[in-house]
């Protein structure tokens, strides 16, 4: 009946109800009608059952733009536009590139064109298959809109926060979000707020930021006056290393202080996510529907009058008051604007660079429409791939119509592997993947969950599936954390040399003292088994040589196990913006945008090495980083333009032993303001502050 459609509604939303009704009248109220697509009478012909779930599986299956392509290529053209290569024109014909022709095969070239017409579309202004494969899209995962990007969620990024960012507002961002995030400030003139998530330090990573951390924050911008200013928080839902928000409450307690903020949830490595009711329920999507279907309840209502006449009674002035309550923000005056980007190429099946941008906005169309569509014009190629646009509107119809059961199996292959590793002697001698207790720490997940097995009982099941539902952060098991200290190498030797060049195995990312990998919806139980194969071998080989080491290579062997286990670079928390690009001295965001373009001009900047720069500071010079610095692993900035450069960012930059750092050259050292520019720039913003006072 009812309660079980409601059930199955909500773990399954992409799947058609319908209910068969003994008698004729028996027909059920308004409300429970609306959960079911149509109903039907037993004693009346099964036929229309089955039209009616065919039906059903046909709008699902339906790929606008991919069936306007797929027509597209099979009718004769005359080409006399751009794209040589369409109908494989230029290739098939030429003496030189035919082994194009070959490799790619004939349906591709068929499929190119530059055409808009024809049953195509523009993705620049939509009309037709690209605007029905959106609105497909948006029924899928979740959202108001949909849109699609076919230059990847580095673009998508920039798209939304030059949409909804203009320049002097305050962004609070996590500062290890992708480099894409800070870029798209830079060109947004808006002035961040890095917000420090909490440490992992035997892998020298980050986690996520602390719900508590963005409270305090908003607590001290209020305090200062300056709360107005706000206008996004920026997290990173899923982490590079697995770790998931809990979206809802995260946006329920900020909403509490600033009713009005919006919501960016880069969601890259999490399109899957809308595959699984568990993983759903921390999307950002789903979340944004469900906050606003709780803020309308009468439910709420009571429960927030009855949360309010009890906080009422605290001290509002005292921090304590909204640090260590769990908030609940005024249905009156809430607006729920929640922004999601998803790289679609990274864990669905679409080709690389195939992104999508979901918005549950209540304020788009009197806010952000017209601003969205600009950000949108300036990021988006005038020449967009139709293989990629094809491939989302593929993905999409894939997690509708076979999401669930691939995503579980996935999830199945995760325990399967993270158990045959425990149980391995020789395995579990040398390695072991990460759980939850080793990336979240234990105040953050009430629960008590510490481990992921390949559950057998029920109970241990329930555990998880409650630790998805209430823990502040939850690990996602496909994530793989190999922990490989023991075996003496680093993460990068690891992957270059025994799982690529041995192996031929492709790994996500490597840490200091561990590799990433990751289950998704292509993953076969014969690559697990292979990955298995593989590491007994890898790991059999050390335990050889180590037999018949002698007794100083086994000490050089336990000094390199020592240094990678008990002796990671201590991580540096964001310094601070020096005061010449700090808006306001009471708080810290800074004008990230004015120090990236000062140093446009050569004469500002100069390269001191960190031999240099660890005698400089101690001597009272300030260091002002003049580029952005992301050295790969760990890939999040250490120095932003106009950052102050600390004696500890020096440190961990000398202990780090990566192959590449973005924006540092060995040869010049670090790229810094000259103390010239630096004293002009003192007066400029001396300047402006004045200015803005008087405004």
């Amino acid at each position: 009946g009812p309660l079980l459609a409601s059930a199955i509604g909500d773990l399954r939303p992409e799947l058609d109800l319908y209910q068969t009704i003994e008698a004729e009248g028996s027909m059920g109220n308004s409300r429970d009608q609306a959960l079911f697509k149509r109903s039907f009478y037993r004693r009346e012909h099964p036929a229309e059952i089955h039209m009616a779930t065919m039906d059903g599986v046909r709008r699902r299956y339906r790929t606008p733009f991919f069936d306007a392509l797929k027509e597209y290529a099979r009718r004769p053209i005359g080409n006399f536009h751009a794209l040589p290569i369409a109908h494989g024109n230029s290739v098939f014909n030429s003496a030189w590139i035919q082994d194009m022709g070959e490799f790619y095969g004939e349906q591709i070239f068929m499929a190119e064109t530059s055409s808009t017409v024809g049953g195509l579309d523009s993705l620049l202004a939509p009309k037709g298959s690209i605007r029905e494969a959106q609105e497909a899209a948006a029924r899928a995962f979740g959202s108001k809109e949909t849109y699609f990007a076919t230059n990847g969620t580095s673009s998508s990024n920039k798209v939304v926060l030059q949409a909804l960012c203009r320049p002097g507002d305050v962004v609070l961002i996590d500062r290890n979000c992708h480099k894409s995030h800070h870029y798209g400030l830079v060109m947004s003139g808006a002035h961040p707020i890095y917000l420090d998530a909490y440490p992992v330090k035997p892998l020298a990573i980050y986690g996520a930021v602390r719900t508590r951390t963005i409270k305090q924050q908003l607590l001290d911008l209020r305090r200062d006056g300056q709360l107005d200013a706000v206008r996004m928080l920026l997290l990173t839902n899923c982490t590079f290393d697995g770790v998931v928000y809990h979206p809802l409450k995260v946006m329920l307690e900020v909403l509490a202080i600033k009713p009005d903020i919006v919501f960016l949830w880069d969601e890259a490595w999490f399109a899957f996510a809308q595959l699984h009711p568990t993983y759903r329920r921390r999307t950002g999507m789903w979340a944004a529907a469900e906050l606003r279907r709780r803020l309308d309840s009468a439910e709420y209502r009571q429960q927030y009058k009855e949360w309010k006449a009890e906080f009422d009674k605290l001290d509002p002035d005292d921090e304590a008051t909204w640090l260590d309550n769990e908030l609940l923000p005024d249905p009156d005056l809430v607006k729920v604007r929640v922004y999601s980007t998803q790289s679609t190429h990274k864990s669905l099946s679409a080709l690389r660079q195939g992104s999508m941008i979901h918005q549950w906005d209540e304020s788009f169309a009197a806010d952000t429409e017209d601003s969205f569509h600009e950000a949108y014009f300036t990021h988006t190629t005038t020449s967009p791939n139709y293989q990629i646009l094809a491939s989302l509107d593929l993905a999409r119809r894939q997690v509708e119509l076979e999401g669930f059961g691939r995503i579980s199996a996935a999830l199945q292959m995760a325990f399967a592997v993270r158990q045959a590793i425990e149980d391995d002697p020789l395995l579990s001698r040398y390695l072991r993947f990460l759980d939850p207790e080793d990336l979240i720490p234990p105040e953050l997940r009430p629960s008590g969950l510490t481990k992921y097995k390949n559950f057998s009982r029920v109970d241990e099941f329930t555990h998880v599936t409650d630790a998805w539902l209430t823990d502040e952060f939850v690990l996602d098991p496909t994530r793989l954390t190999l922990y490989l200290a023991n075996t003496g190498m680093t993460g990068d030797a690891f992957k270059v040399g025994p799982l690529m060049d041995q192996f031929g195995i492709q790994v996500n990312k490597t840490g200091l003292n561990t590799v990433l990998l990751m289950t998704n919806i292509g993953t076969t139980w014969s690559a697990i088994d292979y990955l298995l194969q593989a590491l007994r071998r890898i790991v059999g080989e050390i335990d050889q040589e180590l037999k018949g080491a002698s007794g100083a290579e086994v000490a050089l062997f336990n000094r390199k196990v020592e240094h990678l286990t008990h002796k990671m670079p201590p991580l540096p928390d964001f310094s601070r913006f020096h005061d010449a690009f700090r808006p306001n001295l009471q708080t810290p965001e800074g004008d990230m945008r004015s120090a990236f373009f000062m140093a446009y001009n050569e004469k500002n900047h100069e390269y001191v090495t960190l031999q240099e720069a660890s005698r400089l500071i101690p001597e009272g010079r300030e260091l002002v980083a003049s580029q952005f610095i992301i050295p790969y692993p760990p890939g999040f900035p250490i120095l932003v333009p106009g950052q102050v450069v600390s004696t500890e960012i020096l440190q961990f930059m000398q202990e780090l032993d990566v192959g590449e750092i973005h924006g540092y050259r060995d040869e010049l050292g670090l790229p810094v303001f000259t103390q010239d520019a630096m004293a002009k720039a003192v007066v400029r913003g001396d300047l402006k502050r004045i200015a803005t006072k008087r405004v």
